[in-house]
């Protein structure tokens, strides 16, 4: 059963909540709990009561990301060319990353869970997977392409640095047209 919150105390969640978001893409993960509460106006024990832990947190924080992953793969899928579809997930999964550095750690494992509400990780890895048969199948994916080339990608995505956001987008765009490069078979 779902507890109704009281209207201060559900203004504390969601500022607690786009604190977190805010400090989790700027900083990533390792922000401190406590630089969240200062940031949402908060004490540390209103956080922790909301949110136990950091992983509680980054699942709260990351559920609208984890939604944008699967519609950007369900897009993939939708396009008629599995190629175009694949090329797709890579420049707008990039475009998501690039902005969002504590999803990025989130999805490659820092915190496994924060992407993963319940079947939502395997359901998108599985579509991907299946849009890679569909451009393999077409001959225009790598044969030797694997899942795992992804998290590659990503790992490698992560480590792009520049001075302003706008460099950093600009950067991004053009990892993603080297790796889809890369991966053309």
């Amino acid at each position: 059963m779902s507890q109704i919150l009281r209207a201060d105390a559900a203004d504390n969640r969601e500022r607690i909540l786009a604190a977190a978001r805010t400090l989790f893409a700027s900083e990533g993960l390792t922000v401190p709990m406590r630089d969240i509460a200062r940031a949402a106006g908060v004490g540390p024990a209103t956080l922790y009561r909301r949110f136990p832990t950091k992983q509680a947190l980054a699942t709260a924080a990351f559920a609208e990301q984890v939604r944008a992953c699967q519609e950007i793969v369900e897009a993939g899928l939708a396009v008629k060319d599995p190629w175009q579809g694949f090329c797709l997930v890579i420049e707008r999964i990039c475009e998501l990353h690039v902005h969002n550095r504590g999803f990025t750690d989130a999805f490659l494992a820092t915190y496994p869970d924060a992407v993963d509400s319940s079947e939502s990780r395997d359901l998108t890895l599985k579509s991907v997977a299946a849009l890679a048969r569909r451009a393999k199948a077409r001959g225009s994916l790598r044969r030797d392409f694997e899942l795992g080339d992804l998290v590659i990608m990503l790992t490698a995505h992560r480590g792009l640095h520049a001075s302003t956001p706008a460099a950093r987008a600009a950067a991004s765009r053009r990892f993603a047209a080297l790796t889809m490069q890369a991966f053309q078979a």
